[in-house]
C-alpha cells in the first residue's frame, strides 16, 4: 500500500493546482476578456508584374501564336495551309511588324493589322512574292529597297493605310497597284516610268489635286486598261492619261469642264464614270463624248441642261440629277430619222443605247415619241 501511495500523492498535488489557476483565470465581474491573439498572415510570393507601355495604346494585344504547321518554316502568329504552300495567311491577327516570311511563299495575306512600316527587311527571304495584300493597316513608311528586291510582284494592295505619297522604286512586273482610301498628295517623278505591265492603277479617295499631275506623271504606263481617280479633289481633267485606257473613273471631284477633243485620244475609251463632279453645258464642247467605242457613261449628279451628244454604239446613259428640263430625241439621235424608216433593214446601224435614266431632274412623263423612234433597243427608261 505505501509504495502505491507514494505517486498517488504527487498526482493529487497536480490535479489541484490547475484547479486553482483555472480559479485565478476567470474575469472579475465587470470587466473585459482579453482578446485572443489572431494567427499572422502567411506571406504571399510576389509575381513579376507585366510591363505598361509607356504612353497609352489603343491597339489590341497580339494574338496568341497558333498550333505548330507541317511546314517548319511557318510563323506561329500566321497559318500555313498544307493545300496551298506557297500561301500565308497573317490577316486578322493585331500584328505590328511583319513576320519572317519563308522563301517559298508567293503569296501574301497581311491585311487587318496594325503594321505602320515597312522597313527594308521586311520581305527579304521571300523574293519571289507575286501578291501581297497590306490594306487596311496603318502604313505610313514604305523604304524605298523593300519593293525594288521583289521582281516577281505583280499584285500589291495597299488600301485603308496611312501613305502620304506613292510609293518608289515599284517592280517592273507589276500589273495592279491599289492605293485608295490613304492620304497620298504626292507623286514622285518618274515613279511609273518602268511600269510598262501595269493594267490598273487605283488612287481614289486621296488628296490629289490637279497641280499634282504633271505632262509626265503617267509616262511609262503603255498597257494601263483602267485609271480610277474618284474621290479627289480635281478641278481640270487630268493631262496625258496613257492612250490605252479602257475605264476611266473620275467620280466626286470638283471638275467644272472637259478641254475640247480631250477623249479623242483614247480608241479603246469603253467606260467613263463623271459623277458628282461640277460639269455644265458651258464646260461641255457639243461633241466631247461622242467617241467611236463608248458603251458606258456616267454623267450623274452635275449640272448640265442639255442631254450631250452621244455615239452609235453607247449602251447605258446616266443623267439623273441635272438641271435637264427637256429632251428633243431627234437632236440626240445619232442618225437622221427620216433617214432610217425601217431599222431592221441596217442593225448595225441601229442605236444601241439599252438603258437610259434621267430621274431627278425637270423632266415628266410621257417619253417623248421621237425618243423611242431613235432608240429602238431601249429596254428601259428612268425618268
Amino acid at each position: 500500500m505505501r509504495p502505491s501511495l507514494c505517486w498517488l500523492l504527487p498526482l493529487l498535488l497536480i490535479l489541484a493546482s490547475g484547479a486553482q489557476g483555472q480559479s485565478t483565470r476567470r474575469p472579475r465581474p465587470g470587466s473585459r476578456p482579453r482578446p485572443r491573439p489572431q494567427p499572422r498572415p502567411r506571406p504571399t510570393p510576389s509575381f513579376p508584374q507585366p510591363h505598361e507601355p509607356a504612353e497609352p495604346t489603343d491597339l489590341p494585344p497580339p494574338l496568341p501564336p497558333g498550333p505548330p504547321s507541317v511546314f517548319p518554316d511557318c510563323p506561329r502568329e500566321c497559318y500555313c495551309p498544307p493545300d496551298f504552300p506557297s500561301a500565308l495567311y497573317c490577316d486578322s491577327r493585331n500584328l505590328r511588324k511583319v513576320p519572317v516570311i519563308p522563301p517559298r511563299i508567293h503569296y501574301l495575306y497581311l491585311q487587318n493589322n496594325f503594321i505602320s512600316e515597312l522597313p527594308v527587311e521586311s520581305f527579304k527571304n521571300a523574293t519571289g512574292l507575286r501578291w501581297i495584300n497590306l490594306d487596311n493597316n496603318r502604313i505610313r513608311k514604305v523604304d524605298q529597297r523593300v519593293l525594288e528586291k521583289l521582281p516577281s510582284l505583280v499584285f500589291l494592295y495597299m488600301e485603308k493605310n496611312q501613305l502620304e505619297e506613292v510609293p518608289s522604286a515599284l517592280p517592273r512586273n507589276l500589273e495592279q497597284l491599289r492605293l485608295s482610301q490613304n492620304h497620298i498628295s504626292r507623286i514622285p517623278p518618274g515613279v511609273f516610268s518602268k511600269l510598262e505591265n501595269l493594267l490598273l492603277l487605283d488612287l481614289q479617295h486621296n488628296r490629289l489635286s490637279d497641280g499634282v499631275f504633271k505632262p509626265d506623271t503617267f509616262h511609262g504606263l503603255k498597257n494601263l486598261m483602267q485609271l480610277n481617280l474618284a474621290h479627289n479633289i480635281l478641278r481640270k481633267m487630268p493631262p496625258k492619261v496613257p492612250s490605252a485606257i479602257h475605264q476611266l473613273y473620275l467620280d466626286s471631284n470638283k471638275i467644272e469642264n472637259i478641254p475640247n477633243g480631250y477623249f479623242k485620244g483614247f480608241p479603246n475609251l469603253a467606260f467613263i464614270r463623271l459623277n458628282y463632279n461640277r460639269l455644265s453645258d458651258r464646260g461641255l464642247p457639243k461633241n466631247s463624248f461622242n467617241i467611236s467605242n463608248l458603251l458606258v457613261l456616267h454623267l450623274s449628279h452635275n449640272k448640265i441642261s442639255n442631254v450631250p451628244a452621244i455615239n452609235n454604239k453607247l449602251e447605258h446613259l446616266y443623267l439623273n440629277n441635272n438641271s435637264i428640263e427637256k429632251i428633243n430625241g431627234t437632236q440626240i439621235c445619232p442618225h437622221d430619222l427620216v433617214a432610217f424608216h425601217d431599222f431592221s433593214s441596217d442593225l448595225e446601224n441601229v442605236p444601241h443605247l439599252r438603258y437610259l435614266r434621267l430621274d431627278g431632274n425637270f423632266l415628266k412623263p410621257p417619253i417623248p415619241l421621237d425618243l423611242m423612234m431613235c432608240f429602238r433597243l431601249l429596254q428601259s427608261v428612268v425618268i
